[in-house]
């Protein structure tokens, strides 16, 4: 067989891959990439050189598996949590239902009597699908539960395939999966592969080959095979000049111009254990996968999966839109989490974390007074539902005092006070004196209600109606 970078080359030159190159090619020994990833070292880059061209396609859609890989890093969501997490999750969608589809577990009577619960509620998205292992008995399971769309684990990498299936080779192993998804496909059943691993498989010799008998099954039985692209331990690249496997630009590629699969079937799953989520979630976009798999917060396994929140964010910035998306019940839905949940989000976790929105430092809170767009990517009372703030700290200023005291009363220009203002200063003099003598590291919101009660008495008066919740 060709290597992987001259039959990239031949497609990128329009060149037509034939059926019989790319049957499942059985190997008696396992390819593990231990150049790339050598286990006692950190993982390797490699580049080819070959660079593949964007192709953003027109439709970009979310879909969320917290209540299945969510679900497999937590203490289980009770049956009222996954119902109240899935009207956010619509909400969040919005009119046109941009998160497409939730996944669910269907083992235990919890998780079934949770999805019968949010199916009736009747909210059209997002749609409300399984997830099963690669058997008759689970697939009957998924089928009692009525579910239209099942997803299905496939592991790809030979890892998988040579440890977790002793003594069957690849194609044997694959016969299994196509064997359990045609028998889904014959109940009406749309079916989805999630080829486990992705990021460390034979990408040619298995994968598509794989996809290729997905895609006659699919023609078969008139109804999508979509294909998930978990990269399972968070190995994958973002870039279009890495080498495969572990190029998620490249992996699209490879799937829709050699294995035909369209856009619409191709989902990325991705893991963060290098931080590199959300960068490969959304090179999966740019480069032609519509669909993204993501959790709420990010919840997953090990270091997590790709934070929902971030992905709406990054879809307006592929985009130019939200396409009615409500970014507001994104702090709403992370409320929850941590009132009635009782997950506990950083303080400087991106969009939702407390800080966010926050300046402590006294250079940053002296141009927010000037202008709040010098230390802010957004309105985030417009996108979030929460205005800007500043804590005071040693190193707030008296620049940090002002702008403390112009949010939590809610001032409008005009009745903005300033940073050297005598009411300022004298405030900004005791919380040096207590820094100075080590009474304290950071003053309290509550603490700085009160000194301005007993050091601008006047304007307290005038302006306690504002006050913002403390």
């Amino acid at each position: 067989m060709e290597d992987a970078k001259e039959v990239l080359l031949r497609t990128l030159r329009g060149e037509s891959i034939d059926d019989p190159d790319y049957e499942i090619v059985d190997s008696p020994e396992p390819m593990l990439f231990k150049e790339l990833f050598p286990f006692d070292a950190p993982p390797k880059m490699v580049w080819d050189g070959v660079e593949i061209p964007q192709e953003v396609p027109e439709n970009l859609w979310l879909t969320d598996t917290s209540f299945r890989d969510g679900q497999q890093s937590r203490d289980p969501y009770s049956v009222e949590q996954i119902v109240e997490l899935y009207k956010y999750l619509s909400k969040i969608g919005g009119h046109k239902g941009k998160i497409l589809m939730t996944e669910c577990f269907l083992y235990t009577k919890r998780d079934r009597e949770a999805v019968e619960q949010a199916r009736s509620l009747d909210l059209g998205f997002p749609k409300i699908t399984g997830w099963i292992r690669a058997s008759m008995d689970d697939l009957a399971i998924a089928k009692a539960a009525k579910v239209e769309e099942v997803g299905m684990l496939s592991s790809i990498s030979d890892y998988h395939i040579f440890y977790k299936f002793k003594g069957l080779s690849r194609s044997q192993v694959l016969s299994k999966y196509l064997e359990v998804i045609e028998e889904g496909l014959k109940a009406g059943i749309t079916m989805r592969a999630h080829v486990e691993d992705c990021t460390r498989a034979d990408i040619l010799g298995v994968v598509v080959p794989f996809a290729r008998k997905l895609m006659r099954l699919s023609d078969k039985y008139g109804l999508p095979v979509k294909i998930r692209i978990p990269d399972t331990l968070g190995l994958g690249l973002p870039w279009c000049q890495a080498a495969l496997p572990r190029s998620i630009p490249k992996i699209i590629w490879v799937l829709r111009h050699i294995a035909g699969v369209p856009s619409d079937w191709l989902e990325f799953h991705g893991h963060n254990d290098f931080h590199m989520a959300i960068a490969n979630a959304t090179s999966a976009w740019l480069y032609g996968a519509s669909l993204n798999n993501t959790t709420l917060l990010g919840i997953g396994e090990r270091a997590g999966n790709v934070p929902l929140e971030a992905m709406v964010f990054e879809y307006a910035g592929i985009k130019g839109s939200l396409d009615g998306m409500d970014t507001v019940a994104l702090t709403d839905a992370s409320q929850y989490y941590k009132r009635t949940v009782g997950y506990h989000i950083p303080a400087y976790y991106p969009l939702v974390g407390k800080n966010f929105n926050i300046t402590r430092a006294g250079i940053h809170a002296d141009g927010a007074l000037k202008n709040i767009e010098m230390y802010l990517p957004f309105d985030t009372e417009k996108l979030l539902g929460v205005p800007p703030g500043v804590s005071i700290t040693p190193y707030s200023g008296n620049a940090g005092v002002a702008f403390w005291i112009n949010y939590y009363f809610r001032l409008r220009n005009g009745e903005k006070v300033d940073k050297d203002g005598p009411g300022v200063m004298k405030i900004y003099g005791v919380v040096c004196k207590k820094f100075d003598q080590g009474e304290a590291l950071s003053i309290s919101d509550r603490e700085m209600l009160s000194l301005v009660r007993q050091n601008m008495l006047d304007f307290y008066d005038k302006f306690k109606q504002r006050i913002n919740p403390i």
